[in-house]
């Protein structure tokens, strides 16, 4: 009876010991993922940053020019102006499929992306699946 009882409680222990471990590999793995998506989120708006400076100025010199063509710099702005409402209004209508959709979907798969082998979680959790039925 006594040797049943000094089982119990060993297995008890390794119980509540792998349950610790997995609570804090959870943590791990939440922290590691949380990293990498704002790392890479972070990269991105720099570089969209960078690009939208070289707009603006680019922008600028067309709208300087297309005046200089007229003989008026504020019909040239109002070009350049015209071109970007149009795009605004394009964007607006297709922005789920041009902008929200994809953001959605990079953050996911950076989020279910296993850093050390490239496989997606999903398809390992599929795999396990397939395996044991």
């Amino acid at each position: 009876m006594e040797h049943t009882a000094t089982s119990v409680e060993m297995l008890y222990e390794k119980a509540k010991k792998y349950t610790e471990t997995s609570l804090d590999l959870l943590a791990l793995n939440t922290v590691d993922k949380t990293a990498d998506v704002l790392s890479s989120l972070t990269s991105r708006v720099f570089i969209a940053m960078a690009i939208a400076m070289f707009t603006l100025f680019i922008n600028i010199g067309i709208s300087l020019f297309i005046g200089k063509l007229l003989d008026e710099y504020y019909l040239g702005f109002l070009i350049v102006s015209a071109f970007y409402f149009i795009i605004a209004v394009v964007l607006y209508f297709f922005k789920d499929k041009l902008i929200e959709t994809p953001i959605a979907n990079m953050i996911i798969d950076k989020l279910l992306k296993s850093r050390r082998s490239e496989i997606n979680i999903l398809d390992k959790f599929k795999q396990n699946g397939n395996d044991s039925i």
